[in-house]
């Protein structure tokens, strides 16, 4: 008889009643085993641990009006929870394809749509930016529907190894692809102090740029330079130490390490450039009377987004563009990260450029 030297895996241990560490919510992990206590979460208002809540769902379904046969693209395929409900209305003809630039998360949406049953048949994934369209379309023809939502999924920013949040300790990563281009550590050291105030101030609005870029390199003069997350947020703490000490500072220092993580992340992983040239391809891989939706979660990205599809109406490129759509009141209560969101579409005419 064969000994089995497979080695059990014990979970995570955790003190207290409830798990609070991202690697100690092992049920949350596992949601086909644990649906009760990711339904529960989910519930009261939050995102389970890896998982990412799929916004304005019901809306671009409605707005796509998909049918069976039709080719499709998810611009940014993510945790998958858009692609699925495309996929369905397909009722399994016609075919879509999923991009993403993170290997290590569409790794894992790729495996979760298939063990849905969607087979390389009806579904492909691919990884690449999402900028590269035209590069896809050229390969696989024109399609009938895109969808873009932008920005970092709630798995991205949930993880503490992939450095996306202030919340936990961690290398400052920023990248959507840990294995490609410069890390928000070596962008620091390369960026001059004037730069990098300006940086903040356009990729986010950032009201405290200047005094925010100043503490950073006061830092990197004394040879204690921002390497992890903790001293990113340690330093805007540092830096807006002047403002007065009253129950608004802890908010205001919040708000503040968002956007100013935001802006490194945009810069990082050059989220206008790529925006900027899916914008000026996406007429050119749609069929007449294709239909595209993008959702973005910032006034820069939506800034582009609204400019392209104008000037694409006026142009004669597409026929009929929506104004902005906002989630609900009911799904942002179910999901405050969809607070922000703001939802834009375009109907490709037939004109031939």
């Amino acid at each position: 008889m064969e000994e089995n030297n497979q080695v059990h895996k014990r979970r995570v241990r955790y003190s207290g009643k409830y798990p609070k560490k991202f690697e100690e919510k092992y049920k949350e992990h596992d949601p086909n085993k644990y649906a009760d206590t990711v339904a529960r979460v989910i519930e009261k208002g939050g995102t389970p641990a890896g998982m990412h809540i799929s916004i304005m769902v019901d809306e671009i379904i409605d707005f796509l009006q998909i049918k069976p046969g039709q080719t499709g693209l998810d611009a940014t395929l993510g945790y998958g929870g858009h692609t699925s409900k495309m996929l369905e209305q397909l009722n399994g003809s016609g075919h879509i394809y999923g991009l993403d630039v993170d290997p290590i998360e569409s790794a894992k949406t790729e495996k979760r749509l298939r063990d849905k049953g969607f087979g390389e048949d009806i579904l492909t994934v691919k990884l690449t930016n999402f900028a590269n369209i035209d590069q896809v379309s050229d390969e696989v023809g024109k399609f009938d529907f895109i969808l873009a939502d932008l920005g970092v999924s709630s798995m991205q920013i949930d993880d503490p190894e992939r450095g996306f949040s202030y919340k936990v300790d961690a290398p400052l990563d920023l990248r959507m692809n840990p294995n490609k281009g410069e890390s928000a550590i070596e962008r620091l050291q390369s960026i001059t102090q004037d730069e990098l105030a300006g940086m903040l101030y356009e990729n986010s609005d950032e009201p405290y740029a200047e005094e925010i870029a100043e503490e950073i390199f006061k830092r990197n003069k004394n040879g204690n330079p921002v390497k992890t997350t903790t001293d990113l947020r340690n330093v805007i703490e540092e830096a807006l130490s002047f403002l007065p000490k009253n129950n608004e500072l802890k908010d205001i220092i919040k708000k503040t390490c968002q956007r100013v993580f935001q802006a490194l992340r945009i810069d990082v992983n050059s989220e206008f450039e790529v925006l900027y040239d899916f914008l000026e391809k996406l007429p050119l891989v749609l069929k007449p009377n294709g239909r595209v939706a993008i959702l973005t979660f910032h006034s820069g990205e939506d800034r582009l987004v609204k400019k392209s599809f104008k000037e694409g109406k006026r142009n004669g490129i597409y026929s009929d563009i929506s104004d902005v759509i906002r989630p609900s009141a009911e799904e942002c209560r179910r999901n405050g990260r969809a607070r922000s969101t703001k939802m834009r579409w375009a109907i490709r005419s037939d004109l031939e450029i």
